[in-house]
């Protein structure tokens, strides 16, 4: 891919760049923000790191919408992030404003791209977003689940002292505190993770990973999490620009699978060069279709506040 363009040059949005630029995932990473010198400051910045890091890729920055031509992707990390105390839904109201200027910004100047959101509430706002740009839904989707399967994968490895090269997590539904963490589909080289792991501690590592987003921001008190975030986006822009039709959880909508219709949900999907090449659905047990349509119900309430 020659070109992808990142609106929001925060943490999450400016350590997205950088790895982006560090692997060589396209000819030019483009950062814009509204701040101005924001992102041109950062861009800067990160040239200034090439000769050490060995990437060739072009970075710039600015708060031109126009920048934005001719991208490819475009990664919307711009928006109000939370604070100690409040649920991704707090944020629904304001951040919704934001995408609708940026859906809009992206329309005019880059309206053959794929669209990659990670605004919290990210369920919701891929929708909002999907509906505003009238476009297939394989072009517009959100990051979630392999955020959230990262991070149960660290919490099995810190509980079995196994490496973490060897464990493969999947967690599905809306991203936030209802995400089902599937450990069924959880394996260690292979091997089901419920071999090594007990009812009690499963339990914890799956509460755990519901909570992962929150406790790092009650940890750090002045910044929510953004490397873990910014290392899972490069893993999805990497199936894209590769076209590697790798099977990762992406927020989708769903339009017949799992039973529903316009749905913004946290699933499996091959995703590739065109986008979500498919969606896979997951036969689940009793347990998983309830905590799922829990999940879903969740994503449904905040979208009544649209």
């Amino acid at each position: 891919m020659n070109k992808i363009s990142i609106i929001g040059a925060g943490r999450v949005g400016e350590t997205t760049a950088q790895i982006l630029a560090q692997r060589n995932l396209c000819k030019e990473v483009v950062l814009l923000d509204v701040r101005e010198g924001a992102a041109a400051g950062a861009a800067m910045d990160m040239r200034q790191s090439a000769p050490y890091h060995g990437f060739d890729t072009r970075v710039t920055g600015g708060s031109d919408p126009a920048l934005l031509k001719d991208s490819g992707l475009v990664i919307v990390t711009a928006g109000s992030p939370r604070k100690p105390g409040m649920s991704r839904s707090d944020v629904l109201e304001v951040n919704r404003a934001v995408i609708d200027v940026i859906v809009d910004e992206v329309l005019e100047h880059a309206p053959d791209s794929l669209l990659l959101l990670v605004t919290n509430p990210v369920d919701v706002l891929t929708l909002h977003a999907w509906k505003r740009t009238g476009w297939e839904r394989r072009r517009v989707f959100g990051q979630s689940g392999v955020l959230d399967s990262a991070r149960m994968a660290t919490f099995m490895s810190e509980a079995t002292g196994l490496s973490i090269k060897d464990i493969q997590t999947m967690v599905i539904g809306g991203h936030g505190d209802t995400m089902v963490p599937l450990t069924r589909y959880c394996t260690i080289n292979g091997v089901p993770a419920t071999t090594f792991l007990d009812p009690d501690t499963i339990a914890r590592i799956n509460t755990r990973t519901q909570n992962g987003g929150g406790e790092i921001l009650e940890l750090r008190g002045n910044s929510s999490a953004y490397l873990g975030p910014a290392a899972a986006i490069a893993t999805m822009v990497d199936a894209i620009t590769s076209n590697l039709q790798r099977v990762l959880p992406c927020v989708c909508i769903l339009d017949g699978e799992y039973g529903q219709r316009q749905i913004p949900i946290g699933v499996p999907a091959m995703l590739g060069s065109r986008g979500i090449e498919r969606i896979i659905e997951l036969p689940l047990n009793a347990a998983e279709r309830s905590a799922l349509q829990v999940s879903i119900d969740s994503v449904v309430a905040d979208l009544e506040q649209l």
